[in-house]
């Protein structure tokens, strides 16, 4: 069977995306995702089956049994059919040559950082954007090969991460470039037949490192905006920033989901940096090396007080 659109995606980015395509540029002919089961051996942050679309839209969905294609029901699945475009949205992983090879126009994903591929090649980008204090943020849209994000570019949009950003509004931002891209590239190849691509980038490789739910660990001895950028670089639908608590009976463990900085001018000297120093509405008011910081919604299975030391 010929699959002229196809979709890989595991997220409920995925699916916006789907619905975008699907909506307002043309029919989705086929979504390839990962069964749910993968997930037991794969951390997929942000994980939703995709399997309903089938009844939403009537789009066949094809459910991997391997996060890296690689099984033997993918492979054969590939080889018995013929394929035109593929877009991915929300795939942490490499796609396979045997995979790369079956699509005529190619397979075209996303990846960005604060400048231009080769540089910030690598896992989670957008999160390390945040944690880094990145002001803004380019996305490309680029032709997937063997390797990690080449700058096989086919077109790029730039968006800002502000103050007030988190994770999950940062992703918004991106959501909105990546239909833009998606357009421009879909419309490209119906009115083409073929897709231009930019391989002569200027810039030089660096590589963002993968990141799980440890390296979350909140540094309460940090300064103040590098605490705020890895809580909002790492907030749901990621796992969330933590630390935790000593009390009487045990370590606690507390997850920072939201969080701003409080006060920079005034005298905390007397309690240590992660001592909670006051709490305002439920919300504690704790100690930095060179301020506070407002923890504005947080998880723990105990009361914190004014007092509690968090590291």
């Amino acid at each position: 069977m010929h699959y002229k659109i196809v979709v890989f995606g595991v997220k409920d980015t995925s699916e916006n995306i789907i619905d975008f395509i699907q909506k307002e540029l043309c029919p989705v002919d086929l979504v390839i995702t990962i069964a749910p089961k993968v997930t037991e051996k794969n951390q997929v942050s942000g994980f939703k089956g995709l399997s309903f679309l089938t009844d939403k839209y009537g789009i066949p969905v094809f459910e991997a049994e391997s996060y890296y294609l690689k099984d033997e029901k993918t492979l054969k699945f590939i080889s018995e059919n013929t394929f035109d475009l593929g877009i991915v949205m929300g795939w942490q992983r490499l796609i396979p040559k045997e995979v790369l090879d079956a699509f005529k126009a190619g397979i075209y994903g996303f990846h960005g950082n604060c400048g231009y591929l080769p540089f910030g090649r690598g896992r989670s980008p957008l999160n390390w954007s945040m944690i880094l204090g990145d002001s803004r943020f380019n996305l490309n849209l680029f032709r997937y090969d063997e390797k990690a994000d080449s700058p096989n570019v086919f077109a790029t949009e730039m968006f800002q991460i502000n103050e007030h950003d988190d994770i999950r509004t940062a992703q918004y931002k991106n959501m909105i470039c990546s239909k833009n891209l998606i357009r421009r590239l879909v419309t490209t190849y119906m009115e083409k037949g073929e897709i231009p691509i930019r391989t002569d980038s200027k810039d030089f490789d660096s590589w963002y490192n993968k990141r799980t739910a440890a390296d979350g660990k909140i540094d309460f001895t940090d300064r103040t905006r590098n605490i705020y950028n890895l809580i909002r670089g790492v907030a749901a639908p990621f796992p969330g920033a933590f630390c935790y608590a000593d009390t009487e009976d045990s370590d606690h463990k507390v997850t920072v989901w939201e969080a701003h900085p409080f006060d920079e001018m005034i005298d905390f000297s007397k309690f240590a940096p992660g001592q909670v120093v006051d709490i305002f509405d439920g919300k504690p008011i704790v100690r930095t090396v060179d301020g506070s910081i407002r923890i504005d919604r947080y998880d723990a299975d105990f009361e914190i007080k004014v007092g509690t030391v968090l590291r």
